[in-house]
């Protein structure tokens, strides 16, 4: 799926014309010019998905320190904020337990301050796996345009009341094609990785990827669309066509 013309409205308003090459020996994935305007933890200079054996290794690196930077709670989920490193792909969302063709399968990694969408998991060990949101974990997301979201904004597919669509067994519960697979995100400086296990490893050799980091949005009202991408801050590629490929 072709997805460079989704995000033409947030482009507009958030890229701007590069400055120079970030330093470093990049061999394989996409490499990204490091942007002045962006903020330093967000601004992508190098993107890639690698494998070894039946593991998938995302990679990302910019041009501060990763991770550093996390959205201020405000007390409440509706129209609080999310931060991103993102992964869109052309993987069909069946591959992380979604109906076939459901939409834009990405992987991400969240940190946010005012809800928890990991219940089975305790990332900050303090006995109580529903206050750790604000800590840097990982989900699959399945995206698709949504003009409720803004005009060439993409949204997290909401699931309909009364709908019963194909869900992973990690799947959080929320009303939207969200996964918590308890996958631990590494950030080491200026990098962040993310090792994933699939079952047919062949799957995610043929696929392509780009880079994205962004801030979503939860309605004010908490209801369709719940989640929104409202913020492009970087795309590793430029124009989100997905030039990435894997092992190369």
């Amino acid at each position: 799926m072709n997805i460079r013309p989704l995000f033409l409205s947030a482009l507009a308003a958030s890229f701007v014309s590069t400055t120079s090459i970030a330093g470093g020996d990049y061999s394989d994935g996409i490499q990204s010019s490091s942007e002045s305007k962006i903020k330093a933890p967000f601004d992508i200079v190098h993107a890639k998905i690698s494998t070894q054996g039946n593991v998938a290794t995302f990679h990302m690196q910019v041009s501060g320190k990763a991770g550093t930077n996390k959205p201020t709670a405000i007390g409440k989920l509706a129209g609080s904020s999310v931060f991103s490193y993102v992964w869109p792909t052309t993987l069909d969302s069946s591959v992380a337990g979604f109906d076939k063709n459901a939409g834009i399968l990405a992987l991400a990694v969240t940190a946010h301050a005012d809800f928890d969408d990991t219940p089975l998991y305790d990332e900050n060990a303090d006995g109580n796996p529903a206050n750790d949101g604000d800590i840097w974990h990982s989900h699959w997301v399945v995206l698709q345009p949504d003009e409720q979201c803004g005009a060439g904004a993409l949204g997290v597919v909401d699931i309909p009341k009364g709908s019963e669509p194909a869900l992973p067994k990690t799947w959080p519960g929320l009303p939207i094609l969200l996964d918590s697979p308890g996958w631990d995100p590494s950030f080491k400086q200026d990098t962040i990785e993310v090792k994933v296990a699939f079952n047919n490893i062949d799957l995610v050799e043929d696929a392509n990827y780009d880079g994205v980091t962004a801030g979503l949005g939860v309605n004010q009202s908490v209801r369709s669309p719940l989640l929104c991408v409202v913020d492009v801050m970087d795309i590793a590629s430029g124009d989100l066509s997905l030039p990435g490929k894997v092992n190369q």
